[in-house]
């Protein structure tokens, strides 16, 4: 093996096990909280030990930070790639889609929403902070199409309509529907976006 591709199979090898990490990192979250997951917790989680994590991560913050980043980074890869003929309420219901679906499998924690000491952790970490104005400032343009083509009502602002499609993210329904319906998880994300996109007319 040269050295060239040496090197390409440790940076593939590094890579995967940093999603690893991350994977366990949402798993964990969702599970415990950031004030009780551990460094410990996660090593033992992707099944390495703590000074290799600590290769990959140097805090538990870090850590944090950027599961939260790859979150937003899906979502706006989510939208890259969605057909450029769709109209502005097809992008918004399907990001909604992409995030319960998410959400179902377990890979969206809560964190600025539940923890202040989150909140403020991520407020300070820019790459964190630019990923969410980009994503805001794609969704508020998308709203703004949509309001021009008589999708979204024009009598409701535009922070109205946003803050609206955040909370639908971090619906607890979700999660009720999952423990104590006898729904799937296709049923309740398509009941889910009808309510949210239809209402309970």
């Amino acid at each position: 093996m040269s050295i060239l591709n040496r090197s390409s199979f440790k940076d593939k090898a590094f890579k995967m096990r940093e999603d690893a990490i991350l994977d366990a990192t949402t798993k964990t979250l969702g599970a415990k909280g950031f004030d009780l997951m551990t460094m410990d917790d996660i090593a033992i989680e992707v099944g390495i030990s703590k000074p290799s994590l600590y290769k990959h991560f140097k805090s538990k913050e870090d850590l944090v930070s950027e599961a939260m980043i790859r979150l937003l980074d899906g979502a706006l890869e989510h939208l890259d790639n969605l057909p450029k003929e769709t109209t502005p309420r097809g992008r918004l219901k399907a990001l909604l889609e992409w995030a319960l679906r998410v959400r179902l499998a377990g890979g969206m924690p809560f964190l600025p929403s539940t923890s202040p000491h989150v909140r403020k952790m991520l407020t300070r970490n820019l790459r964190y902070v630019t990923r969410v104005l980009k994503l805001h400032h794609r969704l508020k343009k998308i709203v703004g199409q949509g309001k021009a083509k008589n999708e979204f009502s024009t009598s409701l602002p535009d922070d109205v309509i946003l803050f609206s499609f955040y909370s639908r993210t971090c619906d607890p329904s979700v999660e009720y529907l999952q423990l104590y319906s006898k729904l799937d998880d296709d049923a309740i994300v398509q009941y889910m976006l009808r309510v949210c996109f239809e209402g309970l007319q």
